[in-house]
Parts: structure tokens; C-alpha cells; sequence
């Protein structure tokens, strides 16, 4: 939530130095007051965001926008045998050439 109070803060900022820009009658400043509560407003929801999964889910997506070309599985391989080993045929296939008696 860092982002989020520091976004606050600076639209609390804008609204303190609104209020004693008001009060002291000091019109040439009180564009600056507007601009600074404007400014932390608009900051919210980006803060909002930040705090959240936002850095999380930027980070995925310029991890997957700045991959190459995605390389092909390897075909896997089989288990070695021993030499002279017989191999042997699943169940489906041995039962299905059983004679029937």
C-alpha cells in the first residue's frame, strides 16, 4: 500500500495547501493547490493498481512480450534395454493373439 498512501498524501498535500491558499486569499496560487489535488487523484488508481498484482502482471507481460521464438519440445526419449533382452508385448496385444479354446 506504499504507493497508495503516497498518492494520498499528495492529494492531502494539494487540499492542506488549497485550504490555506483560500483562507490567506492568495489567488495566484490557487492553480497550484488545483493542479497538486488534481494530480493525486489521478495518481489513485494507478497506485491502486501498483500495489496490488499490478507489478507482478507487468512484469509478465514484458517477460513474455520480449521472448524469442519458442523452442520445440524434445521428442522423449525411451528407456535403453539390456542387449538380448526380450521385449515384451503390452497385455492388450498378448491376450488378443492367444489361441481361443
Amino acid at each position: 500500500m506504499r504507493y497508495t498512501k503516497l498518492a494520498l498524501l499528495i492529494f492531502g498535500l494539494g487540499l492542506m495547501l488549497g485550504f490555506v491558499i483560500v483562507v490567506g486569499e492568495f489567488a495566484r496560487y490557487e492553480r497550484v493547490a488545483s493542479a497538486l489535488m488534481a494530480l493525486g487523484l489521478a495518481l489513485l488508481p494507478v497506485a491502486l493498481f501498483a500495489d496490488g498484482r499490478g507489478v507482478a502482471l507487468l512484469a509478465w507481460i514484458v517477460a513474455r512480450l520480449s521472448r524469442g521464438k519458442r523452442k520445440k519440445a524434445r521428442p522423449k526419449r525411451r528407456a535403453k534395454t539390456r542387449p538380448g533382452a526380450k521385449r515384451q508385448r503390452p497385455q492388450a496385444a498378448r491376450t488378443a493373439l492367444a489361441p481361443r479354446r
